[in-house]
């Protein structure tokens, strides 16, 4: 299924997976963002309009936090998971249609890594 999604400027972007569930994390950037995380390949999201992306790193720097310049949003996010396969860490919020309590969510403990 692919699923639209923007930030809230309406920079758009698309996804192309299977919303069975998504991450929360209590680490010191998600827990202030308050997204909610659905781990895709990288390869399947695709920015559908011009966002100027700013992106931030922080402790051990693996994962790059993007958000719109705009807007402030943070619609997604990349990195590799163990395997060092890249990855793409969409915030679900930012997606159009979803019945947010219809998806489970699984808590991460990233404040203790």
């Amino acid at each position: 299924m692919i699923y639209k999604g923007s930030c809230h400027c309406g920079n758009a972007f698309e996804v192309d997976g299977e919303l069975t569930g998504a991450m929360a994390c209590n680490c010191s950037i998600c827990s202030r963002k308050g997204a909610l995380m659905w781990f895709v390949p990288r390869d399947k999201l695709r920015v559908t309009s011009e966002i100027d992306v700013g992106t931030y790193t922080f402790n051990k720097h693996v994962i790059q936090h993007h958000f719109c310049r705009k807007c402030g949003m943070h619609p997604y996010g990349e990195g590799v998971d163990p395997k060092g396969n890249r990855m793409a860490a969409i915030n679900i919020r930012c997606l159009e249609g979803i019945d947010l309590a219809a998806i489970p969510v699984q808590n991460f403990d990233g404040r203790s890594l």
